[in-house]
């Protein structure tokens, strides 16, 4: 008898200008998606114009995918990337991101969080704003 798994498509947000601090995040999604037996998608926002990431979307594009291939092998899960470019990533995050949770059919989402600062009664955190308002799971890394 089969056992049903609780996910099956999983959804990393990245910033790439922090990848480096995102490993608590990425050992979380890998090991749920080994557990599940279920792929992850790492969702990228990018700018249309030069970035201190990227010189071009497709450079962009291309060093998520990489991070994408470099995560699967490190957790021997299935993996791919999601690069989604505009012209103000600021503005346009959290709309993006909450679009890219049905683009990518992600039926959770597993995301970094940042301390919480007295800014944020002023203005929501991503991970905040995708949990209220996704129809899906979210879990929010500390």
């Amino acid at each position: 008898m089969s056992q049903e798994t609780m996910f099956k498509r999983i959804m990393v947000p990245v910033d790439l200008t922090h990848r480096e601090s995102l490993g608590k995040t990425f050992k979380v999604a890998g090991d749920l998606a080994k557990t599940h037996v279920a792929s992850i998608t790492y969702v990228g926002v990018t700018s249309t114009v030069p970035s201190s990431v990227a010189h071009s979307v497709e450079e962009y594009t291309s060093k998520l995918e990489a991070l994408a291939a470099e995560e699967g092998k490190a957790h021997g899960v299935e993996t791919s990337a999601h690069a989604i470019p505009t012209t103000d990533p600021t503005a346009n995050m959290k709309r993006l991101l909450l679009k890219a949770v049905e683009d990518t059919g992600a039926d959770l989402v597993v995301m970094q969080s940042h301390v919480p600062n007295v800014v944020d009664y002023i203005w929501a955190s991503h991970g905040g704003h995708i949990a209220e308002h996704a129809n899906t799971s979210v879990l929010i890394v500390r």
